[in-house]
């Protein structure tokens, strides 16, 4: 028999080396917008600079090695001493220490912090995601801290650090350190003022004993922990370090690691407390008021991270349709593939403006723009988060057979798509939010008025979405279960209102056909034909730069 029975042709290129920055058109003009024009030089070279790594080979095979390498709970030592470690593949320490290197964990401190942090988030978490989790909360864990000046002056340079330090060692010996977080129990789930972790005082102001159990507990493996439990005055936040200061460990019992559906480089435990010592942050009774600026900044990345696996999603189907043959022709040629990626590009390109709009408010520090996040944090967390998993089921397809093999990447990315509407509230969660900040605080229904109102009179389905909106909040009959209409009413009439003042004219056009005018189908790809699809798609294409 003959060694080689045919030739092999049809089969698209790898997408790897490649500027992910560069190539994301959305994204780099989000930057431009958003920063002052004497910072923009610098941050873009800082953003090529990750762009370039993440594209790179060695990059995504990094994120490969730590996905086919889940972590490891060593609960015991050889001796039978327990020490309660996770390991890692060496490849989740390259990802990780890149990133802190890159300042994902430092955003607060910086002007425009946020604006590059957030394009530098959305850029490097599509080599991988499950390494996202540290950082976000890492990141997240600076304005809950600042309730406190004495702590936040102790851990915020080490939070900040862009020195990343493996190990388990007394905070003060580290240049850099990661934090994690503890809400959920078993019994409480996303009701956290159900917890039954106990907080018993000690004779030192602010020094307590926690004993209790989380039943999810993000990134284990962390040097510190913002954790909530009952002190005698009600729910408090307390900072609970995995290594207290004379060296010794802290009682942190790691009981099992969960086995996840995707997200499968990071650790997520389940974890128990007997006596373990803490620290109170704030007030006691206000646990959640403390923590809650910490749960903000985690949900706007989630919509981040899933606004970076939609953005690679579509750029693995566009670059596939690119080379792919089928009928006569490439893909991308054909016009109902054309309709497909061009509906996936706008859902794309309308998560990474609103993530950036975000993360441009928390930079502008105000009164206002504070009002604004209010709202618009959880209306975005509801929608981008659960867009993404049908967007990327969809840019799966796209690539056939092919991408339901392991090799495309595709099924990774569809595995760890559902997390990031779960994480920090479910849908049902950021619903209600809305609904109670609409019922609370009327400045912030006035300041996202003012936001999509600057867009009024430019689009005429934009106008009568917004009609249509101002309605449906008029109406307080059954208020609580039409809630998730509202909010996606109110996220699509705020993403509208950024394409029609910032997207290129087919952009807006055909976002605003569809997801606001009613021209559109149940699926992706029923877009109207008569739109220019073509440069919906042409703009989304990943060039090498």
């Amino acid at each position: 028999m003959a060694a080689t029975t045919h030739t092999v042709s049809n089969q698209v290129p790898p997408l790897v080396g490649y500027d992910v920055f560069a190539a994301d058109r959305a994204l780099t003009e989000a930057v431009e917008r958003h920063l002052a024009p004497e910072r923009l030089a610098g941050v873009r070279e800082e953003l090529h600079d990750l762009g370039r790594a993440a594209g790179s080979a060695q990059v995504q095979e990094w994120g490969t090695q730590a996905n086919e390498n889940p972590p490891k709970l060593r609960t015991h030592d050889r001796y039978g001493h327990r020490i309660d470690e996770v390991e890692f593949h060496p490849s989740w320490h390259r990802l990780l220490g890149h990133a802190v290197a890159a300042g994902l964990t430092d955003a607060w401190g910086r002007p425009g912090g946020h604006v590059r942090r957030a394009a530098g988030f959305l850029v490097w978490t599509q080599a991988e995601g499950g390494h996202g989790c540290p950082l976000s909360m890492t990141h997240a864990a600076v304005p809950a801290l600042r309730t406190d000046p004495e702590l936040a002056a102790e851990w915020e340079p080490r939070l900040t650090s862009p020195v990343y330090e493996r190990g388990l060692r007394p905070a003060a010996q580290k240049a850099g350190v990661l934090f994690g977080m503890g809400m959920t129990e078993k019994q409480g789930g996303t009701d956290v003022r159900a917890n039954t972790t106990r907080a018993e005082p000690l004779s030192v102001d602010g020094e307590y004993l926690l004993t209790g159990h989380k039943w999810f507990c993000s990134a284990p493996m962390s040097d510190g922990f913002l954790v909530l439990a009952q002190a005698p005055d009600g729910l408090t936040c307390f900072l609970l370090p995995r290594v207290l200061p004379d060296g010794t460990r802290n009682v942190f019992a790691i009981q099992r690691l969960k086995d996840k559906l995707g997200n499968r480089s990071n650790a997520s435990g389940e974890v128990e407390f007997d006596g373990t010592w803490a620290r109170r942050v704030g007030e006691e009774g206000r646990g959640v008021r403390t923590i809650i600026e910490m749960v903000a900044a985690t949900r706007l990345d989630c919509v981040t991270g899933s606004a970076a696996l939609m953005r690679q999603a579509v750029a693995q189907a566009v670059h596939h349709c690119t080379y792919r043959s089928a009928f006569g022709g490439v893909l991308i040629e054909k016009p109902l593939m054309r309709n497909v990626l061009a509906d996936l590009a706008l859902e794309s390109e309308a998560a990474t403006v609103l993530a950036l709009r975000l993360a441009a408010a928390y930079d502008a520090g105000t009164e206002a723009e504070a009002a604004f996040l209010r709202i618009a944090v959880p209306t975005a967390k509801y929608w981008v988060t659960k867009r993404c998993t049908p967007m990327v089921g969809e840019a799966l397809e796209c690539l056939g057979g092919n991408g339901y093999v392991e090799e495309s990447g595709m099924p990774r990315l569809l595995r760890e798509a559902p997390l990031n509407s779960i994480w920090e509230g479910s849908g049902n969660v950021q619903a209600l939010d809305v609904l109670r900040a609409l019922q609370r605080e009327p400045q912030a229904l006035n300041a996202f008025l003012q936001e999509v109102g600057r867009a009024r009179g430019t689009d005429h389905r934009l106008d009568g979405a917004i009609k249509d909106m101002l309605t449906e909040l008029a109406d307080l009959n059954g208020i609580e279960a039409r809630a998730r209409r509202l909010v996606e009413r109110m996220a699509l009439v705020l993403q509208g209102s950024l394409l029609v003042r910032w997207a290129p004219p087919e952009v807006a056009d055909a976002f605003c056909a569809s997801r606001l005018g009613g021209d559109w189908g149940a699926a992706f790809g029923t877009l109207p034909h008569s739109l220019d699809l073509a440069s919906i798609v042409e703009r989304a294409r990943p060039v090498a730069h």
